[in-house]
């Protein structure tokens, strides 16, 4: 059944809280809404050249457009309870809308949308299995088919989505391989549905490259999550014996700021680095040497965060409320799709060109070229792959 005792116990703060905080939001039609923004940041920060800050910059230019206010939060801690308060001192001091970037924040919709029914909230990353993990607790089959989700959550304020990692993924190795790189890795953060979607997808794109190439056997994958979405010492050191011992020339840097142990260890070995979330050339490049950049697998948070801010502002947040949408592609037009490559900065070759990526696109489209999204085990591949597992086990995050 719906969890609707904890909003029956705390009612009288919500009731409070909404009252000081809310008083001029109205219906949410156009011309008449007091839109107030706040976003609240996951384990990392608005500096994290990645998922957080590309999602503050969504939400902070789409407000300075609009003029509407608009503040970010970050938790004290990375804990439920500590996104949790975030969003309850979001509420307090005045916000209507809260967006939460990432599936960390599973429990908060669990939690925090029936404690303030007039807030919309909007996940970004956050699906079904998370939900149901969060809802359900430690009983969780690990299947969200086996449940409903909207029994654990309350769906008229809230708009979830998740993307389609396995694209970009896969379009990322394609290329790679496609290039020219033949001992590849992938460098995952906390080990996670998302993570394993990128990397899977990724795998899936090596092997099929290799295979068109007639390569197979020639071609090496290392792959490991980090246990964090930062990197440190001991992973730059992992990454060290990749590029410097192991011959690695290239690795999927997947996961929050766990970029920087990749790009410092390529740079004192002459590797290469693909980005994630957003096109991170720009800042990969400009703190750690030119060229260091193959290419990003991005997905549309900034595109997603004006399609749902807009809607509300219009009015029609019935067209999000209550949905779990996966975002991927949508059109022939690589630019246009919530996945994919950023053209400006892909470094190109005649292997692999720009019309190649778009041919690639379109297979995608069509339905010619299907990328597996299971995380449940490893892809079935011609490639050789080595899973080294977790670096870093204690730093896994729940």
């Amino acid at each position: 059944m719906k969890r609707r005792a904890l909003a029956l116990v705390l009612a009288v703060v919500a009731v409070m809280l909404t009252a000081c905080g809310l008083s001029k939001q109205e219906d949410g039609s156009a011309g008449g809404i007091d839109m107030r923004i706040a976003m609240i940041t996951d384990s990392g920060d608005i500096t994290d050249q990645g998922f957080n800050q590309e999602v503050y910059e969504a939400c902070r230019n789409w407000s300075e457009i609009n003029d509407v206010p608009f503040t970010y939060y970050k938790p004290d801690s990375d804990s439920d309870e500590a996104r949790n308060a975030s969003v309850d001192k979001a509420v307090s001091e005045g916000a209507n809308v809260v967006i939460l970037p990432g599936y960390l924040f599973a429990g908060t919709i669990v939690s925090q949308p029936e404690l303030f029914p007039d807030v919309k909230f909007a996940a970004l990353a956050v699906g079904a299995d998370a939900i149901c993990e969060k809802g359900v607790g430690e009983d969780y089959s690990g299947n969200a088919a086996d449940y409903n989700v909207t029994d654990y959550y309350r769906e008229e304020n809230v708009y979830c989505c998740t993307y389609q990692e396995e694209l970009p993924g896969y379009m990322a190795g394609y290329a790679a391989v496609k290039s020219g790189y033949r001992h590849l890795g992938f460098l995952g953060g906390v080990s996670s549905p998302a993570i394993h979607r990128y990397g899977y997808g990724y795998v899936q794109g090596i092997d099929a490259a290799a295979a068109e190439l007639g390569i197979s056997d020639e071609i090496e994958v290392e792959y490991v999550c980090g246990g964090q979405f930062f990197g440190d010492e001991e992973i730059t050191g992992v990454m060290d014996t990749w590029y410097g011992e192991k011959g690695v020339e290239i690795v999927f840097a997947c996961g929050g700021e766990i970029y920087t142990s990749v790009a410092e260890a390529a740079a004192r070995h002459s590797g290469k680095v693909i980005g994630v979330d957003s096109d991170q050339q720009p800042v990969i490049d400009g703190k750690y040497g030119q060229g260091l950049t193959v290419t990003s697998a991005m997905k549309g948070l900034t595109q997603t965060i004006a399609d749902v801010l807009t809607g509300i502002r219009d009015g029609n947040w019935s067209d999000y409320a209550g949905k779990i949408e996966n975002l991927g592609i949508v059109s022939e037009n690589p630019e246009e799709n919530y996945v994919q490559l950023p053209i400006r900065s892909t470094q190109w070759c005649d292997a692999f060109t720009e019309d190649d990526y778009r041919a690639l696109v379109s297979a995608m489209y069509s339905g010619e070229l299907i990328v597996s999204a299971d995380t449940s085990t490893m892809p079935d591949v011609r490639v050789r792959v080595t899973d080294h597992g977790t670096i870093k086990q204690s730093g896994a995050q729940q």
